[in-house]
C-alpha cells in the first residue's frame, strides 16, 4: 500500500498549443484603413508578372515604332552599259512609235497647269486640253507645231474647278478627237511665254537618231513600276541646238527603251511631270490653220496632171466667183473676208471683219498687185456676220492697205489663173467640202511658197490654201454656179 501510494504520481495536464495563426478576412475598405493588403498567392503572382511583361514589351514596341526610320534606298550609282544604251535610244523609240497619250503637269498650287491629250512626233503636232488653275483665261484647247501655237479658249469653263481648294475638282480629260473647226487663234505673248517651254520639252522627246552616250554625271536612282529611274540631262531637240534649260531630270525607262515618265524642273515654271500612255495612239487631225490632215502624199497621176494643167484656162473662162477668206495673221488679227475674186481683171473686192473686234470692218480692194482699203460706215459696222461688200464700189476714201499679208494672200489666189511655174506637184489626200469629194493637190514652185488646190473632178478649185508669214495656212473658199 505504501509502495503504490508512493509510485502513483499525479498526471500532468497536457501543454496547451495555440491554434494555427490565420489572417482574418478583410475587406478592401479595411485594408485601406489599416494600410495593409492581402498577400498575393503564387498563381495570381504568375498572372500579374505575365501581364507586366506584356505591357513592357508593348511599351518597348511603341517607342521603337515611333523612333523607327526606314532603311535608306539603295544609293545611286553609275548606269550600267545596258541602262546607258536604253537611255540613249529613248528618243528614237518615241520617234518610231509615232504617237502617245500625254499628261503634263507644270507648277504647283494656284500656278499649276495641266496639259492632257496627245503628241504626234512624226508630224510633229500636239493636240491638248489646257486646264488647271494656272491656265487662267487660256483654258480650252491647244494645237501646236514646233513653230506655231494655236489656242481655242473656252469662255464657259470655270477656272476654279481644278483648283486645289475646289470641293469637287474635275479630273483632266483629253480633247475631242475631232477638233472644232472654228474659234482658233494664234496665242498671244503671255501664253506663249509660259507654254512654249513645255511644248518644246514634249517635242524634244523624239529624234530620228540615237543620242550619244550619257555624260558621267548620269546616275541610276532606283527601279519602280517595271522601269529604271535614271538621272540625266535633256539632249537638244535638234543636232547643234541649245540644250533645253531643264534641271533635275529623271527618266523612267523600261527594258524596251520606252519612256513612261519624265520629271524635271524648268526655270520660272517649277516642277514638271510628264506621263506617257504608250497604248493611247490615235491619229490626230490638225485644224485647217495648220494645214489639215497630213494624208499620204504621192505624185499626180495622168488625170490629176491634166486637171491641174487646165486650171488657169478654167478660171479665166469662169471669170469671177464669190469668195470667203479666212486668215490668222497674228494674235490680234483673226480675219474673215467675203466678196468676189475676178481672174479676168486680176482683181479682188472683199469686206473684211476682225473676228475679235466687231467694230473693225473694212473694205479691201486688190487690183494688179496694189491693195487699198476704206472703212465701212458705222451704221453697217455692227457685227461680225458675213457681209457682202456694197455695190457699186465706193469711189472715195480709199488709202493704201498697211497689211502686206492680205495682199500676198490675194495675189496667191489670183495666181491660180496663170500657167503653173516649174516646180513639183503632188496629191496630198482626198477630202470633202460641202459634200463634194475633192483632191487636195500641193504645188511647190521652184522659187516661192506652196499653194494647195482643192479640185473637183471637173478641175475647178473649191478651196485655195496659202501659207502666211505667221506659219499658218490661210484659205479662200470659192463658190461656182452649176455648169461653170
Amino acid at each position: 500500500m505504501e509502495s503504490s501510494a508512493r509510485t502513483r504520481r499525479p498526471r500532468r495536464a497536457p501543454r496547451h498549443r495555440p491554434p494555427p495563426r490565420t489572417r482574418p478576412t478583410s475587406t478592401a475598405s479595411d485594408d485601406a484603413q489599416t494600410g495593409q493588403f492581402p498577400r498575393v498567392t503564387g498563381r495570381r503572382q504568375t498572372v500579374l508578372r505575365t501581364l507586366a511583361a506584356v505591357a513592357l514589351l508593348a511599351a518597348t514596341a511603341l517607342v521603337l515604332g515611333l523612333s523607327w526610320v526606314p532603311d535608306s534606298a539603295e544609293p545611286s550609282r553609275l548606269p550600267t552599259v545596258d541602262e546607258q544604251t536604253r537611255l540613249a535610244a529613248v528618243r528614237v523609240t518615241n520617234y518610231r512609235d509615232l504617237r502617245a497619250g500625254v499628261h503634263l503637269t507644270a507648277g504647283t498650287g494656284a500656278a499649276r497647269t495641266d496639259l492632257v491629250g496627245w503628241v504626234d512626233w512624226s508630224r510633229p503636232l500636239l493636240y491638248l486640253d489646257l486646264g488647271g488653275p494656272g491656265a487662267g483665261a487660256h483654258r480650252g484647247l491647244l494645237q501646236a507645231t514646233p513653230t506655231v501655237l494655236l489656242l481655242r479658249p473656252n469662255p464657259t469653263s470655270d477656272p476654279t474647278t481644278s483648283a486645289p481648294l475646289s470641293p469637287a475638282p474635275l479630273s483632266p480629260a483629253p480633247p475631242p478627237l475631232v477638233p472644232p473647226a472654228d474659234g482658233w487663234r494664234l496665242a498671244a505673248p503671255p501664253a506663249v511665254d509660259r507654254l512654249r517651254p513645255l511644248l518644246d520639252l514634249l517635242f524634244a522627246l523624239a529624234a530620228d537618231r540615237a543620242d550619244p552616250p550619257v555624260s558621267e554625271a548620269a546616275r541610276w536612282i532606283a527601279s519602280a513600276d517595271g522601269a529604271d529611274i535614271l538621272a540625266a540631262g535633256l539632249p537638244p531637240a535638234q543636232p547643234g541646238a541649245p540644250t533645253p534649260p531643264a534641271t533635275e531630270v529623271h527618266w523612267w525607262v523600261d527594258r524596251e527603251a520606252r519612256l513612261h515618265r519624265l520629271e524635271a524642273r524648268l526655270p520660272d515654271l517649277g516642277p514638271v511631270t510628264i506621263r506617257l500612255n504608250r497604248a493611247d495612239r490615235p491619229s490626230l487631225r490638225p485644224v485647217e490653220a495648220l494645214g489639215g490632215q497630213a494624208g499620204t502624199p504621192r505624185p499626180l497621176n495622168a488625170a490629176e496632171r491634166h486637171r491641174l494643167a487646165a486650171l488657169p484656162t478654167q478660171l479665166r473662162s469662169v471669170g469671177e466667183a464669190p469668195a470667203t477668206l479666212t486668215a490668222l495673221l497674228g494674235s490680234a488679227a483673226a480675219l474673215q473676208g467675203t466678196g468676189w475674186i475676178n481672174w479676168s481683171r486680176r482683181s479682188a473686192y472683199l469686206a473684211v471683219d476682225d473676228l475679235d473686234d466687231p467694230h473693225r470692218r473694212t473694205l479691201l480692194r486688190h487690183e494688179r498687185g496694189r491693195t487699198t482699203q476704206t472703212r465701212l460706215p458705222a451704221t453697217v459696222n455692227t457685227g461680225v456676220d458675213p457681209l457682202q461688200p456694197p455695190l457699186p464700189v465706193p469711189t472715195t476714201g480709199w488709202e493704201p492697205a498697211p497689211d502686206a499679208g492680205l495682199a500676198a494672200l490675194l495675189d496667191g489666189a489670183l495666181r491660180a489663173a496663170t500657167p503653173a511655174e516649174e516646180g513639183t506637184a503632188r496629191r496630198i489626200r482626198s477630202d470633202r467640202l460641202a459634200g463634194t469629194e475633192l483632191d487636195v493637190v500641193e504645188v511647190v514652185p521652184a522659187a516661192g511658197e506652196p499653194t494647195r488646190y482643192w479640185l473637183d473632178r471637173s478641175g475647178l478649185p473649191h478651196r485655195l490654201q496659202l501659207p502666211t508669214a505667221t506659219g499658218t495656212w490661210a484659205q479662200v473658199d470659192l463658190t461656182f454656179e452649176a455648169g461653170s
